[in-house]
């Protein structure tokens, strides 16, 4: 930091002030981290304004404002490109997986963050070990764990494979999360008579509202958004599809819907980003508490 050196009067020692103040600091820092966030929610302010422009206005450098706004995208989109089904099954996989994440990666953070156990450090390695994995790896074995389980064709399917792709991340979370908490709380539990599972249930789970938080919003993120995965198990079936995978239909062989693309991308986009902001909070709260655990 730059410093000013005065002399102050009748005295020997030197006051040095600094040339630039804690609040302009603060203002440099504002204006500098706004340019970078124009810079990053660019793309996403061009693709709301181009839902609302024809494929000749998007390409004709009118301007983020449409000189003539049209809504015939999202009907479009919405009605013949059947993206009102797809969001439909998009919440019926997104909610269910959420539901399917949350318990059961609590129940193993909670026995791998409370509990030493013979093994529990091997365990910890093989979880670590599997996010190193590509998705594209484990595709073809579950395709073919679906097709056995006869599920290759619907949305229970779709539903059930969308819970593998975070999984080990939001273990480590709720591990590190009740690993943090004080023994005293179980020792109640039990002095009070309550089993494992009822202080797990009861006690524990209850408290950890910000992981749980965090962990929904996460999984909401990687179910709504995920692409390759629902492609591949909807191939059989475009009736299942989820809306990334409809939003792909917009793109021809010889032709790129870029109206009804955009449309349906804010369609799909629109949800989440609601979803976060209610739920920022807890989210930022949950992940400082995991990383402090």
């Amino acid at each position: 930091m730059a410093l000013e050196a005065t002399h102050s009067a009748g005295s020997d020692y030197v006051i040095r002030k600094p040339l630039v103040t804690p609040r302009v600091r603060r203002w440099i820092v504002s204006v500098l981290l706004a340019a970078v966030c124009c810079i990053w929610i660019y793309p996403l302010v061009w693709m709301v304004s181009a839902s609302f422009k024809t494929n000749a206005a998007i390409f004709a450098s009118e301007g983020l404002i449409p000189s003539e706004p049209v809504i015939d995208n999202y009907l479009r989109a919405w009605n013949e490109a059947n993206i009102g089904a797809y969001f439909f099954n998009t919440l019926f996989v997104t909610v269910g997986s959420v539901l399917l994440v949350t318990i059961a990666t609590a129940m193993m953070g909670y026995v791998l963050g409370r509990r030493k156990f013979l093994g529990r450090g091997f365990i910890f390695g093989l979880l670590v070990f599997t996010m190193f994995v590509p998705q594209g790896y484990t595709i073809i074995p579950v395709f073919e764990l679906l097709s056995m389980l006869g599920l290759g064709q619907s949305l229970w399917g779709v539903m059930l494979a969308t819970t593998g792709g975070s999984f080990v991340i939001f273990v480590l979370l709720f591990a590190g999360y009740f690993s943090q908490m004080p023994d005293e709380l179980e020792e109640a539990a039990k002095m009070d008579g309550v089993g494992f599972v009822r202080t797990f249930w009861y006690v524990m789970l209850p408290l950890s509202k910000p992981i749980i938080v965090t962990v929904i919003v996460m999984q909401t993120l990687y179910a709504w958004n995920d692409f390759l995965l629902p492609l591949v198990v909807t191939l059989a079936n475009p009736a299942i599809r989820t809306l990334s995978v409809g939003v792909y239909a917009f793109k021809g062989e010889n032709f790129v819907d870029w109206g009804g693309m955009t449309a349906a991308s804010t369609i799909t986009i629109v949800p989440v980003v609601v979803l976060f902001l209610f739920l920022q909070r807890y989210f930022i709260d949950g992940l400082a508490g995991a990383v402090k655990g």
